[in-house]
């Protein structure tokens, strides 16, 4: 049984397209002194997944957003449940390659098939108005069904201006945020306080 349990979880994962091996374990919640840590072990039961509800980690760049989102990942993964991760840019480029292939359909049903879709580094770029009202279709498809966890550097008053639509922004944000988590973290870059450490990186003043 154990050996069958360690195959399922190493399916899970091939599964789940990690980019990099990541667990609660390895994080440094010491780092960022603003992050609720008893809310993400809480997530780490995967009671979320198993809700339908979604989780949304708000943060600048280098404070483990994404980190966390592996390793999350995963313990629903171990957890039993089927998870896909993929970047914001990767996930709307298969989107805008399917409507343009008339496969739009089926490649919505593929992202909102996992019981949890992770979707990293949200508002890295500004999207376009195709983009926008791809990715409104998808959090529209998935809502009450299944679990979707966002990792973003923007805000939520900055969304507007993410996609472009203030009303658009509104809607997606009404779906997700219904039955969700928030997770904000503050501070500076972790990679860059460890260069900072070994001398590549000018102190700040």
């Amino acid at each position: 049984m154990d050996s069958k349990h360690r195959k399922r979880i190493a399916m899970g994962v091939r599964i789940a397209h990690f980019p990099a091996v990541k667990t609660l374990d390895d994080f440094d919640f010491a780092f960022p002194p603003s992050l609720d840590q008893r809310l993400v072990q809480e997530l780490a039961t995967s009671r979320f997944v198993a809700n339908g509800e979604n989780v949304i980690l708000f943060g600048p760049p280098g404070v483990g957003k994404t980190h966390l989102a592996i390793a999350l990942g995963r313990a629903a993964v171990e957890h039993g449940h089927p998870v896909l991760f993929v970047t914001a840019a990767s996930l709307l480029g298969a989107l805008a390659r399917a409507e343009s292939d008339g496969q739009l359909h089926d490649k919505l049903a593929f992202f909102a098939k996992p019981k949890l879709l992770v979707i990293a580094e949200l508002g890295y770029l500004p999207l376009e108005q195709r983009g926008a009202h791809l990715f409104f279709q998808l959090v529209a498809r998935s809502y009450e069904r299944s679990s979707t966890f966002v990792t973003t550097n923007q805000l939520v008053t900055q969304w507007g201006t993410v996609f472009g639509d203030e009303v658009l922004a509104a809607a997606i944000l009404d779906r997700l945020l219904h039955h969700s988590h928030t997770i904000l973290i503050q501070g500076d870059s972790y990679r860059l306080k460890q260069k900072r450490k070994v001398g590549l990186v000018p102190k700040a003043k």
